[in-house]
């Protein structure tokens, strides 16, 4: 456990002796990384970088991280590629009633994040935009 910080001195001469004696111990040898590049900066703080190159390493979904109002717009711009991997109009008539539960709910419920700007999808417009799309393949 790491001992407490002694009064009056500062935060960052604590730190750093902490990081000095750390590494005359050896507990930055050989660590995952070590020697090779730093990746290049997205332009993101550190923290979200690193937090979606672990989400991405792990093979998972980056959306999860958006707020509710961005991830349901994402949602919807990503609904026609959905929608064409259905197999059936019940299926795609559960999918988008389901989208606007969602909508609906977020519109009631919406406290914090950025606006929350999506409109509902209309059910019978997506049903014939995905009738169209399995004529033409």
């Amino acid at each position: 456990m790491t001992r407490r910080k002694p009064p009056k001195v500062s935060f960052r001469w604590w730190v750093d002796r902490q990081i000095a004696e750390a590494r005359e111990r050896g507990e930055f040898d050989d660590l995952p990384g070590t020697g090779k590049p730093l990746p290049k900066p997205t332009g993101n703080d550190a923290a979200t970088d690193w937090v979606l190159r672990q989400v991405r390493a792990g093979g998972h979904d980056t959306k999860a991280l958006l707020p509710p109002a961005l991830a349901l717009k994402r949602e919807v711009q990503d609904l026609p590629e959905r929608l064409a991997r259905e197999r059936t109009e019940r299926q795609v008539r559960e999918i988008v009633e389901d989208l606007n539960t969602r909508i609906r709910q977020a519109y009631l419920n919406h406290h914090t994040g950025p606006p929350l700007t999506v409109a509902l999808v209309d059910v019978e417009e997506a049903v014939a935009d995905w009738r169209r799309s399995r004529a033409a393949s």
